[in-house]
């Protein structure tokens, strides 16, 4: 087993889900952002969350949700933890961890330059995980998930105080160079995995899981 943590975000059907945590994976992501082609509905949520095993942990992915949100797609989806992917300030994630103790909170930081990097210190206290993710391409539509990458060797100057990982624009192929060069112990993968937007290649899925596991 590698020590390097996997998820696989954006999964949406049975199929995929079951690729997902027959190769390796040790977390699931279930998108629920509208705008997003991997969007799932709560029924949905909840039904693709009954499949997984209670060692993995699913984690849902939204951008800016209101507490109301979160009161509904938490326990549908059974989640262990909600990745937060918009403009939540460490106010806002310092307030959800007291609104919902239950619930581990991961921050999604964009990063283009050394300065995003460094910005994350303010989510340091207050998030459970810090996703250091490349920023998208301005007057995107989506904050994610677009398969863009960022140097990875700006993260060689940053250290480390809890838990972290890695994402944007990886692939099989490429996942055990951003591995070596940042020592992320945690990978995260969502189109680097997929045919087209939205729809996840069980191959792909396998292929990335078994290039992280021999890291």
């Amino acid at each position: 087993m590698s020590r390097i943590a996997i998820k696989i975000c954006g999964l949406s059907t049975p199929e995929t889900l079951d690729a997902a945590i027959g190769a390796g994976a040790s977390h699931v992501g279930f998108v629920h952002f509208a705008k997003s082609p991997r969007h799932v509905e709560a029924d949905l949520l909840a039904a693709l969350a009954a499949r997984v095993p209670a060692h993995l942990g699913k984690v849902g992915v939204m951008v800016d949700p209101d507490d109301a949100l979160l009161e509904r797609i938490i326990p549908a989806g059974r989640l262990d933890a909600v990745q937060l992917h918009g403009k939540e300030t460490p106010e806002r994630v310092a307030a959800l961890r007291a609104r919902f103790p239950q619930t581990r909170f991961w921050k999604a930081v964009s990063v283009k330059t050394a300065t995003d990097i460094a910005a994350a210190d303010r989510y340091r206290d207050v998030a459970d995980l810090i996703l250091f993710d490349a920023k998208t391409p301005d007057g995107a539509h989506l904050p994610g998930g677009m398969g863009v990458r960022f140097d990875w060797k700006l993260m060689q100057g940053w250290t480390a105080t809890g838990l972290w990982g890695l994402s944007g624009g990886l692939d099989p192929d490429n996942v055990a160079e951003a591995i070596r060069i940042t020592a992320a112990p945690l990978v995260d993968i969502s189109s680097g995995v997929e045919s087209a937007p939205g729809i996840k290649d069980v191959d792909k899925i396998a292929a990335f899981c078994k290039a992280v596991l021999q890291c």
